[in-house]
């Protein structure tokens, strides 16, 4: 059963030149108990999409159009009150920097207490402490510095801290947004264990939001590609990194180190993402693709269906035999580019 459906979203932001459109068209659905994770690069809509479906855009953000049907309620038509009376009981959010989330002035346990005591008027002193402690057990916090305030906490702590705090009411669907930025490998593997394991128990969702794609591989089921606010690609994990049909997925692998070709150049992708103010006409990564003839300019292309992805791509059906031989070699995407005279013949 579909625990969250968003269709056709769009959403703007207002800047001087006009509206950008950070968000355009975007359609997925998200599973109980299922991990999805939203790759791509800085600019892309990601966390903009994320803010969208929690409610919190800023002032120049607004949804332009379609739905966010979260367990058959649609949240872009509720009140204000009605989308705060669903964050963190029902839907909770992980955000970048924790630091810059948790309010300096009042320690951990103060705001995770005040967060529990909102949503749950009836919940006790007592009660919301021996939550907190159950918290930062569950995320290997000793239950004793939930006093400290977090200048006390290492950027570690913190991250843990607001698992923790998200995770106090044991909410239906968890929005992680850059769960572990900022930290060394090993502290990322703790806390990426420690999501994986609170989640079985607590048997939530959650949308993983990054540009880090070793997050997505370790722990989602599916994976959405997005590209200047667009979808490119969608579709289960294993065969989203094992056989893309989309060029920017492909360039986004290469674009990652391979442990196990360690010999293998890693790829540059030529260009920048477009303006979102103005955005060109046809597909929006033609500009950067080695593949591009004029139809990718001209058309936006529909989604192509094979091995269970969805890709947006006019001659995905053609990868295989016009750019997968190149992305798997060592040759970069500028001779892919000369090879095939600039894209596939029409």
């Amino acid at each position: 059963m579909s625990q969250l459906e968003v269709e056709d979203l769009e959403v703007y932001y207002e800047t001087e030149e006009g509206p950008a459109q950070a968000v355009d068209g975007v359609s997925f659905e998200l599973e109980e108990g299922e991990n999805l994770g939203i790759v791509g690069e800085s600019g892309c809509g990601k966390t903009t999409l994320a803010k969208a479906i929690i409610g919190i855009l800023p002032d120049a953000g607004y949804i332009n159009n379609g739905s966010i049907n979260f367990k058959g309620d649609d949240l872009t038509e509720m009140s204000g009150p009605e989308r705060r009376r669903l964050k963190w009981e029902e839907i909770s959010m992980i955000a970048q920097s924790a630091m810059n989330s948790l309010d300096p002035v009042y320690t951990i346990r103060e705001q995770i207490v005040e967060a529990i005591e909102t949503h749950r008027p009836g919940t006790g002193r007592v009660e919301s402490d021996e939550i907190v402690t159950e918290m930062f057990e569950l995320v290997g916090l000793d239950p004793e510095r939930a006093d400290d305030y977090p200048h006390q906490f290492s950027g570690g702590m913190r991250q843990r801290a607001m698992i923790a705090m998200a995770l106090a009411l044991e909410p239906s669907l968890m929005l992680a947004d850059e769960p572990t930025t900022a930290l060394d490998v090993i502290m990322q593997d703790q806390i990426l264990k420690r999501m994986g394991s609170i989640q079985e128990e607590i048997n939530s969702s959650m949308l993983v939001i990054t540009h880090d794609v070793s997050v997505v591989a370790e722990t989602c089921d599916r994976v959405i590609v997005m590209y200047a606010g667009k979808i490119a690609e969608e579709g289960p994990v294993e065969e989203i990194f094992n056989r893309p049909y989309h060029p920017y997925t492909i360039g986004l692998k290469r674009a990652f180190p391979n442990i196990r070709k360690s010999s293998q150049d890693l790829l540059s992708i030529a260009g920048y993402p477009p303006e979102l103010v103005d955005p060109p006409q046809g597909c929006r990564f033609a500009a950067r693709c080695p593949m591009a003839t004029d139809k990718c300019r001209e058309e936006e292309p529909e989604a192509h269906y094979e091995n269970g992805l969805r890709s947006y791509c006019h001659y995905a059906d053609e990868i295989d035999t016009e750019l997968r031989p190149y992305a798997d070699d060592s040759d970069t995407w500028s001779q892919t580019a000369a090879a095939t005279d600039g894209g596939v013949e029409e």
